[in-house]
């Protein structure tokens, strides 16, 4: 039986006992911008901010393969535009996997764009991008991916706005062998997060401040060559709401998915048909659902 299916059966009823939230002192390090990281509330608060200077930027300590990681983000108020606050999972080298939250920013009083992206084996172009229903710079919203063999779903205070699916048999490489870390950073993209560069950075409104609080990772820390997840806890515990998520989404999870689709999303990829005169990617041919 191959490893990565091993670990997703552990994982389906061992969940709980993977779970961890915590200290951001204890979870996370620092990757760039020295003291523009910093970390309140005896680790409870963490902030990044952005100037003329630098961004900044954080990663786990651990890394994981398969599991749901959870972060609440309060996004950079006001005039954002040129900006891009970032929440992802990749591993590294010019084949890495990567699963992107991207939020990039706008001026005042127009919406923030969430970019959506998987990377396999070095590749993405897989985007879906979205406006949210709500102001994420007014208060916190959780962020959420679920990972596993099977699928990639994203979720947005548990409403999923995207699922991306294993198609491995029609050929689409899935990230399922490499264990990544959990990133996040907020940095300055003025030549393409606003309105493809139009709207440039304004750096009078700087420094500019994201937030992020209630880290949790429900997932199998991946520690030299093995997983968290062995076999002998896992008899500890049986499959509970996991089920759906590993499987398929409930009716209710598939409503709202249609909803945010329809409504909410500005850009996919699958249907533009002018990146893609030849025809689209083989997996946009197959059902999300």
């Amino acid at each position: 039986m191959p490893n990565w299916y091993y670990c997703y059966i552990i994982m389906v009823t061992l969940m709980a006992n993977s779970a961890h939230g915590g200290s951001f002192y204890q979870v996370f390090e620092p990757t760039f911008g020295g003291n523009r990281v910093k970390i309140f509330q005896a680790g409870q608060l963490l902030s990044l901010s952005l100037d003329r200077i630098s961004g900044s930027g954080i990663k786990s300590r651990n890394k994981y393969l398969f599991g749901r990681i959870d972060m609440q983000l309060k996004l950079v108020a006001g005039n954002s535009a040129g900006t891009v606050t970032s929440f992802y999972l990749s591993s590294l080298g010019s084949t890495h996997d990567e699963i992107d939250f991207e939020f990039l920013g706008n001026v005042s009083g127009q919406p923030y764009t969430l970019h959506t992206n998987v990377f396999t084996q070095g590749k993405g172009n897989r985007e879906q991008q979205f406006h949210l229903w709500f102001d994420p710079t007014n208060n916190f919203h959780t962020y959420s991916m679920v990972w596993n063999p099977k699928l990639i779903i994203f979720l947005v205070d548990n409403t999923p706005i995207r699922v991306f699916r294993n198609h491995e048999a029609i050929g689409v490489p899935f990230p399922k062998n490499q264990p990544m870390r959990i990133y996040s950073s907020l940095w300055n993209a003025n030549d393409w997060a606003t309105q493809g560069g139009l709207v440039k950075t304004d750096w009078k409104k700087a420094p500019f401040t994201a937030f992020y609080r209630n880290f949790n990772a429900n997932a199998c820390i991946w520690k030299g060559s093995h997983s968290s997840c062995s076999a002998t806890s896992a008899r500890a515990f049986t499959d509970s709401a996991w089920k759906s998520q590993n499987f398929n989404l409930d009716a209710k999870s598939r409503r709202r998915l249609r909803w945010v689709q329809r409504y909410h999303m500005i850009y996919n990829y699958c249907t533009d048909f002018k990146r893609f005169p030849q025809g689209v990617p083989p997996e946009c041919k197959q059902s999300t659902l």
